[in-house]
């Protein structure tokens, strides 16, 4: 690395720790949300979020000379959310995690603080890095699925590359440390270049810092909430089959597109911090937060873009202004952003709730505003100034060359990124091949499976992609199933459960049609799937696929839902009936697999089975209270109920049907004059070896998954 001509070397640094920035600001929010997720409401853990509030401590002057001599330090502890994942203990990983991102955010302000005189572009450099250091983490996220292999919930066990992440790391910060204090060395490259450093106009560095601050709270929560991942906005314009709009793979390599766009004219201020592009931007954010399709995701492309536009600008005039109460006021107001942003779906849980309840359009407007306010101070700090604009002419070569070496890095981000895309298209577009196709047989399967975050703090896709590839699913729901929020990262695992096991992937209702997620997996073609937000008053929203199959030539339509709580009954019973009426309604074989929150043979079980006309899997399994599987028009074959092991709080429910071939023509048969099944139970064996459960999960079963309740599971003549 030290091979590296030094201001290589140097930006190369930069920009890796900017990715260090991005890796453990993601991921606080993923760990901190483990605690209120298994306390069912707030926990207390909630206060590590303030941690990103550190550079308050740029207000102490003796801090800011600490910093400005070592600059070091903050970049050391900011290292600590790269090492967090060493600590097996979830509380106390969520403690190294807040000191990394206390790190990086005091880091990102001492640095932004203490380059703020422009001589020799030093300030211009850092942005510069702190940009690339978002594309290159969107691109490493391409690769890895939407994951960051540096996340303190993944580990060298599940695909995790930490330790080269934190090797790096400390290279990056040996880099730093080695160099010197770079205020100093501005100063010295402004001497070599017969520059005079430009300073504020009198009065002008106080004048505008608190639009300044919530203008640059609301940048970093708009990158953070929609573009560190190139799969969110392309989730939040998704709604179902047929597709009418993009897939993750590979339009999800515009999104990172749109963003270097944005970065590589973000030195053109003048232009950039105009009132017209703001409102370019305001009617993309408005197409993205109500429209679908296409036309959502070109309005976020073109926010996309807008942000990296006006990046520089902002972070420039940040630095111009009191770096303490700038600072905490933006963090504060970033952290104002991402409560809103979680208390829209989260209403039913949290104190004030419903005050936002279903309004993401608040949260969007209150950022377009902000935006609208920290770009106009910015304009007024950095272009009508006296001396107006720097210009090209006048700029030293050390500046142009470090756009140019800035461009190269972003651009070959993007270059990774559509390489990932194109890499992983054939297993994303692949056609899925059901298990039993001889027999015409239908395994069906239900899963609440926490946000993909294990008992232990660790994402837990691997071992899904496990389960369900061992137990021959061909359908299969997922329950508290969307992740694309920043309290859950920003990611998307259902990709990698479609690519690694090739199935059709149904995301389920979109991130801003503010429920807690519904999913479907599918080796059957998805013909056509509505998303149905469910009747809800009072509680939390619910949501619900109903989704037309071509299995194995004839149309099955198959439901994959999830109630509202316990404490709600009035929600649960219209959600029921609401589902009953789809039931009821459709001319085609059906299985339903959900959430429904009540017991066996209760009134809400009652409107489900009766009101719908369907049949419950096993009417005899007292023991259930979430979730249910019911069918009409299709031969059960067996039910069996799977251990969660660790993964999640709920156990895997499934079910074997069989699908009958289409009535000749002419007949009067209809899948709703079908007799009721038998509930006689028979032994395995009275069915070929090919309709048999795995044996993989008898006694003491793998991996912690194993045949409970029944022990062993049940056929049905």
């Amino acid at each position: 690395m030290w091979a590296v001509r030094p201001q290589t070397r140097h930006f190369l640094a930069d920009t890796y720790l900017a990715f260090v920035f991005w890796t453990v600001l993601t991921s606080l929010g993923l760990c901190v949300w483990y605690f209120p997720l298994w306390h069912m409401g707030i926990s207390g853990y909630e206060l590590a979020l303030l941690s990103d509030a550190a550079p308050v401590l740029l207000g102490v002057p003796a801090v800011r000379r600490l910093l400005r001599r070592h600059r070091g330090i903050a970049a050391a502890a900011g290292l600590a959310g790269i090492a967090a994942y060493a600590v097996a203990d979830p509380a106390q990983r969520l403690l190294a995690v807040a000191i990394g991102t206390a790190g990086v955010m005091l880091s990102l302000g001492a640095t932004l603080y203490e380059d703020r005189v422009p001589a020799a572009g030093r300030l211009e450099r850092d942005i510069l890095a702190w940009e690339a250091g978002l594309v290159a983490s969107v691109a490493v996220r391409m690769l890895f699925q939407t994951n960051n292999p540096a996340w303190p919930t993944v580990n060298p066990a599940s695909g995790g590359w930490n330790r080269t992440a934190l090797v790096l790391g400390v290279l990056a910060l040996l880099d730093v440390v080695t160099r010197g204090p770079d205020a100093e060395a501005a100063e010295r490259e402004a001497k070599k270049h017969d520059l005079a450093p430009v300073a504020p106009a009198a009065g002008q560095r106080d004048t505008a810092w608190l639009p300044t601050a919530l203008g640059f709270g609301a940048l970093l929560f708009a990158l953070h909430s929609m573009y560190t991942d190139s799969a969110i906005v392309t989730r939040w314009a998704w709604d179902g089959y047929p597709a009418t709009g993009p897939a993750p793979v590979p339009w999800g390599g515009l999104v990172i597109t749109a963003l270097a766009a944005g970065f590589s004219v973000g030195h053109r201020v003048e232009l950039t911090t105009g009132t017209l592009w703001w409102s370019v931007a305001a009617a993309g954010a408005a197409l993205i937060t109500f429209v679908s399709g296409w036309a959502g995701f070109v309005g976020a492309l073109v926010l996309g873009v807008y942000l990296g536009t006006v990046t520089r600008a902002i972070l420039g005039a940040v630095a111009r202004c009191p770096p303490g109460r700038t600072m905490v006021v933006a963090t504060t107001w970033y952290n104002v952003l991402v409560l809103a942003h979680v208390w829209v779906v989260a209403y039913e849980f949290v104190p004030g709730g419903p005050l936002l309840r279903e309004r993401t359009w608040v949260v969007v407007g209150a950022m377009m505003l902000s935006l609208l306010g920290g770009v106009r101070a910015a304009r007024a700090s950095l272009v009508s100034r006296t001396d107006g604009p720097r210009r090209t002419a006048s700029e030293p070569p050390v500046v142009r060359s470090q756009r140019r070496r800035a461009r190269v890095g972003l651009w070959s981000a993007v270059i990774v990124g559509w390489a990932a895309m194109a890499v992983r298209l054939p297993a994303a577009t692949r056609t899925p091949v059901p298990h039993r196709p001889e027999q015409r047989l239908v395994t069906a399967a239900i899963w609440t499976v926490h946000f993909d975050l294990d008992n232990d703090m660790w994402l837990a896709e691997n071992r899904i992609i496990e389960a369900v590839r061992d137990l021959e699913v061909d359908v299969m729901g997922f329950l508290e199933s969307d992740t694309e929020r920043i309290i859950m990262g920003g990611r998307d695992w259902t990709q990698r459960v479609g690519e690694e096991l090739g199935y059709y992937v149904d995301y389920g209702p979109s991130p801003r049609k503010h429920t807690w997620g519904c999913a479907m997996i599918s080796k059957f073609p998805i013909k056509n799937s509505t998303h149905h937000l469910l009747p809800s008053p009072d509680g939390e929203l619910a949501c619900a696929i109903h989704a037309t199959l071509d299995a194995h030539g004839r149309d099955v339509d198959v439901i994959i839902s999830h109630n509202g709580q316990e404490e709600n009954p009035l929600d649960r019973r219209l959600q029921t009936t609401e589902l009953a009426r789809i039931m009821r309604e459709s001319p085609n074989p059906f299985i339903f697999a959900g959430y429904v929150v009540t017991k066996p043979h209760a009134s809400n079980y009652k409107i489900l089975y009766e009101g719908g006309r369907i049949h419950d899997i096993d009417p005899t399994d007292s023991d259930r209270w979430c979730q249910y599987i019911g069918y009409r028009g299709v031969k059960r074959i067996g039910y069996a109920r799977v251990s969660r092991g660790t993964i999640t709080d709920t156990e895997i429910q499934v079910g074997k049907f069989v699908v009958p071939p289409v009535a000749a023509p002419g007949t009067a048969e209809s899948d709703a004059e079908t007799p009721a099944p038998s509930n006689r139970r028979v032994a395995e064996d009275h069915y070929a070896p090919e309709y048999h459960f795995p044996t993989v999960f008898r006694g003491k079963g793998v991996r912690g998954h194993f045949y409970h309740v029944f022990k062993e599971p049940r056929y049905y003549d």
